[in-house]
């Protein structure tokens, strides 16, 4: 039985190639990172209502779960 793909922590769409986007974006941002972070979390927490309720609540969640620890790592 095929297992069922986690669209909130590690979606197979967005890891290509041993790559992680955010990983890409992370590097590519450098300082803006955390900017692309909260940029995310507004989208999700601005439209889960209206379209994928608690799955958007949960990605929202992850990207401040990010900033978090980007945060905490930069201090």
């Amino acid at each position: 039985m095929k297992e069922k793909a986690d669209n909130v922590n590690n979606p197979p769409h967005y890891n290509k190639a041993g790559i992680e986007c955010i990983e890409a974006i992370a590097a590519a941002t450098g300082d803006g990172f955390q900017y692309y972070l909260q940029g995310n979390i507004i989208k999700y927490l601005w439209r889960y209502r209206y379209k994928n309720g608690n799955e958007d609540l949960k990605k929202a969640q992850w990207y401040l779960n990010r900033l978090i620890e980007e945060r905490e790592t930069n201090e």
